[in-house]
């Protein structure tokens, strides 16, 4: 039964395998580090974005000076690694996507498919997370806005790479 598994089920006089499912070290390598930059993209922004607001809507209660110094030095690192790793994460994807598109064999990586759906978790769980700590909390200016920060950062994630993985299960072979 298992050997005649790996044969597409198709009308035709010869039997014609099913394409694999692989992976190959050097993918790995390519999609372990456009993951990692997309948590440093999403991290950088949404640090940027809490600093702004901090620094807009500031709490009455912590006013000094250390408390200025603490949102210049959040929103330089946001900045910083926005700008460093911005362009590489989005050439990165540029390159991924390219090739895709042209072998759709490559929609069939074990690593990208694992990776997806762990980033699928992580911005599910998330956006969980924000809305349980919205309805909990202090409905504060300062949290809402930053719970809104969240949620678009999360959301955003969710749904590229949730519509990302239907393209790819489209192609998928191995429903495991």
């Amino acid at each position: 039964d298992s050997a005649l598994e790996t044969y597409s089920d198709v009308n035709f006089p010869v039997a014609v395998p099913r394409p694999q499912p692989y992976l190959s070290a050097r993918e790995a390598f390519f999609y372990l580090l456009f993951f990692i930059l997309l948590g440093i993209v999403s991290f950088s922004l949404g640090s940027l974005l809490f600093a702004l607001i901090e620094y807009g809507f500031p709490d009455k209660a912590t006013e000094s000076d250390y408390r200025i110094f603490r949102l210049e030095s959040q929103a330089r690192s946001g900045i910083s690694g926005l700008l460093v790793a911005t362009p590489i994460f989005l050439w990165l994807g540029y390159i991924l996507r390219g090739a895709r598109q042209r072998n759709p064999q490559l929609q069939r990586s074990r690593i990208r498919k694992w990776l997806t759906y762990l980033s699928l978790v992580i911005a599910g769980c998330t956006l969980v997370g924000d809305g349980i700590s919205l309805l909990a909390g202090d409905l504060t200016t300062r949290f809402v806005l930053k719970s809104f920060v969240v949620a678009i950062i999360a959301g955003a994630i969710f749904t590229y790479f949730s519509s990302d993985a239907e393209k790819g299960d489209k192609n998928n072979v191995d429903p495991a």
